[in-house]
């Protein structure tokens, strides 16, 4: 994915700033920021929640900025939201079903559902409680595998470890890493600046919806700018 000298506004308000950045296949690549630097807006301008004044998003070639999320989604981007986002009336089973709506994924909905419940054993267990009544980590759990049943392979996250405990965080940076191994594409946002440029192959800081240091995980955790502005180092 290339996004290009990207802007988005909200009314007057400049959320993105001529915003550009490269997903290279196979890549965890992190946008940390301080809360309000434009990290959401960017995911949402990515998968047509929002649209840019200007700039263009290229995935595969093919230029998505201003496409529906239902475009977005059929391209194969899949989005896993801030706040996790399922529907709390609904069991655990049909909030996954209700993930494999693009046309690719409806074919391979049973294999699916079996990959998701290997990777969460709780969610197999839990098939049938309904959603509202899991815990903050299980529902971030049952958003990942909804977004799984979408067959994506570029996966966003907005803000996964937001509101968790230490233990359950950790497990959900584990959960990127290993969809990352299994072939899957990942554009990590978060405000856990340690955590995500420590599994990242590549970082972006983000301030006031401008991208101000790039470079490798490493690279930015070791600077100074980094480790004095997020990390209080």
């Amino acid at each position: 994915m290339h996004v290009d000298k990207v802007d988005l506004f909200y009314g007057d308000a400049q959320a993105l700033d001529g915003v550009s950045l490269e997903i290279a296949a196979g890549e965890i690549v992190a946008i940390v920021g301080a809360n309000g630097a434009g990290k959401s807006s960017l995911i949402r301008t990515i998968h047509g929640i929002d649209k840019p004044v200007h700039g263009s998003i290229r995935f595969d070639g093919v230029d998505i900025a201003g496409w529906p999320s239902h475009r977005v989604c059929e391209a194969g981007i899949g989005h896993v939201a801030e706040g996790r986002q399922v529907f709390p009336n609904l069991s655990v089973l049909e909030n996954l079903e209700m993930g494999a709506t693009p046309r690719h994924a409806r074919a391979l909905e049973k294999q699916t559902l079996e990959r998701v419940f290997t990777l969460f054993p709780r969610l197999s267990e839990r098939r049938r409680q309904a959603a509202g009544t899991l815990s903050g980590g299980e529902q971030q759990m049952l958003a990942i595998g909804r977004c799984l049943m979408g067959q994506p392979r570029l996966i966003m996250f907005d803000e996964p470890s937001l509101g968790l405990a230490p233990t359950i965080v950790h497990e959900v940076f584990r959960i990127v890493r290993r969809l990352n191994e299994e072939g899957l594409t990942i554009l990590l946002v978060e405000q856990n600046v340690m955590a995500s440029l420590k599994i990242a192959h590549r970082g972006y800081v983000l301030e006031n919806g401008r991208i101000e240091l790039s470079g490798t995980g490493g690279e930015l955790l070791n600077d100074d700018r980094v480790r004095q502005a997020y990390l209080g180092l």
